[in-house]
């Protein structure tokens, strides 16, 4: 385990980073979809570069706050933790390249392969929901309900996201 997973509030920015991501992707996955006009290599690129663009920007952001607050560039164990809580941004991308391949090998529609990659993020927010009411001791259905919720609101803010063409 590193140093920073080991610290709860770096494994707690971690959390969030890949709730954002999955969220975010999400909205890509649905937007590539709904446009009807994609192709394997276009979608590639755009899940690609929505995760990579998501990781800098974050990177960015979290480097300009450090800057302001510290008056000094994160070097070292603060930019580790930079890199460690921003990961997540690149992962999302990882599910939906692996069911744009099958795509692309024949195994699936593209459109089937996007949509699946999206059902898999809100099935993937629904278990963290369950996670966190579990671990806040509500039960069984408190957390089914929690879980529930979560990928209501996620799915929401996607498809928000994904009509608003964010």
């Amino acid at each position: 385990m590193t140093e920073h997973a080991a610290d709860p509030e770096a494994a707690a920015a971690q959390l969030k980073e890949r709730l954002y991501a999955t969220i975010t992707m999400i909205s890509v996955v649905i937007g590539l979809a709904a446009s009807g006009h994609v192709d394997v290599l276009g979608a590639v690129a755009t899940v690609a570069t929505a995760s990579l663009g998501l990781w800098l920007a974050s990177l960015v952001a979290d480097q300009q706050a450090h800057r302001v607050t510290h008056g000094a560039f994160a070097t070292g164990r603060e930019l580790r933790a930079m890199l460690f809580v921003s990961s997540p941004l690149l992962l999302s991308a990882v599910g939906p390249l692996v069911l744009i391949g099958f795509s692309a090998l024949g195994a699936m529609a593209l459109e089937t392969a996007l949509l699946t990659a999206a059902g898999v993020n809100v099935a993937t927010l629904f278990a963290w929901g369950c996670y966190g009411g579990l671990r806040m001791g509500g039960g069984t259905a408190f957390a089914l309900l929690a879980g529930a919720i979560d990928a209501a609101i996620g799915t929401a803010v996607a498809v928000v996201k994904a009509s608003a063409g964010h």
